[in-house]
């Protein structure tokens, strides 16, 4: 940000590549030596040649601004940045794509990948993209977040959870909460039983568009609704410091049924923000669900302890 003459530079200098449109912000950096403006690919027009400094984008997107419409000059792009790293390199669109545009910047630009998960396939690839790369890494003790407590309620089907769920909101002071289902389906089932509850509920899943995800995330940071139903679109890279709960109603599994444990790290990591304590309660509803939890506990190497939210003085202990 210190560059000469860096506010005359009519043109992006920095691309940063996401997965996904909702976390977009249109914001403004400030350094010391003045005001400089990111562009949202998502809400600009084309046709117009790019002059902001910072770029930030879908794959696709800034793959066409660079080739089929010749908005961003590759050649000048000094820092290229993926977030959500393992997602842009596991999927096979994304990592073509995202291939595709390195290619096409100088051999000098700087790049980095950021993720709060790396699996080693992953770190595989990056490694082979980037020359000798610096490599920052937590420990897993460090990952599982331990200002988390974790824990799991035995269920034997949907209208079990949604009473184990009301316990929860019986007996915890909760700020704010995220609750994540499987479907959308799911989902509106939900916030619709805890709307008729009397809770204040926003829903967000896959098929609302870019704007509609992004009003409904500025409420809820806001403080607008206390809970967010959500599926998996909301599993990354959205920080809400009062966020006290959150309930897996459905665990994260793989395209084989297993745990989909850096699914699950995202989600509950959306608590335990900013060194604040938080909780994670995972609803089980079958042995199915039972070998995920165990699964789940193995990969991380931590305890997931059982809750009877029916049962008044172990639901207080829990926030001791």
């Amino acid at each position: 940000c210190g560059r000469p003459g860096f506010e005359s530079d009519l043109w992006s200098f920095a691309a940063c590549l996401s997965p996904s449109r909702t976390p977009f912000p249109v914001c403004t950096l400030k350094s010391s030596s003045g005001v400089f403006m990111s562009a949202c690919l998502c809400s600009v027009e084309r046709g117009i040649k790019r002059q902001e400094q910072i770029v930030i984008g879908t794959p696709g997107t800034v793959l066409d601004w660079c080739t089929k419409y010749k908005l961003i000059d590759p050649k000048k792009i000094t820092m290229f940045v993926l977030d959500e790293a393992d997602v842009m390199i596991a999927r096979q669109g994304h990592r073509e794509q995202s291939i595709r545009i390195q290619r096409l910047l100088n051999k000098s630009c700087q790049m980095l990948l950021f993720s709060a998960t790396f699996e080693d396939s992953v770190m595989t690839f990056a490694e082979r993209v980037i020359s000798q790369p610096n490599i920052i890494r937590l420990k897993r003790v460090e990952e599982t977040l331990e200002t988390i407590k974790q824990f799991y309620v035995l269920c034997r089907r949907k209208e079990d959870k949604f009473i184990a769920l009301c316990d929860l909101y019986g007996c915890l002071t909760i700020a704010q909460a995220m609750i994540f289902c499987h479907t959308r389906k799911m989902a509106a089932w939900l916030a619709s039983r805890l709307i008729e509850e009397g809770h204040q509920v926003s829903l967000l899943s896959g098929e609302m568009t870019v704007e509609q995800r992004a009003a409904v995330i500025e409420r809820f940071r806001n403080g607008n609704e206390k809970v967010l139903v959500t599926t998996n679109v909301c599993s990354r890279g959205i920080d809400v410091e009062q966020v006290s709960l959150v309930v897996n109603f459905d665990l994260p599994v793989d395209m084989q049924g297993n745990a989909d444990n850096e699914t699950y790290l995202h989600r509950i990591g959306r608590t335990g923000r900013f060194g604040r304590r938080g909780f994670a309660v995972n609803m089980v509803d079958s042995d199915h669900s039972m070998d995920i939890i165990r699964q789940i506990e193995k990969h991380f190497d931590k305890k997931i302890t059982k809750l009877d939210t029916s049962n008044l003085e172990e639901m207080e202990e829990m926030t001791i």
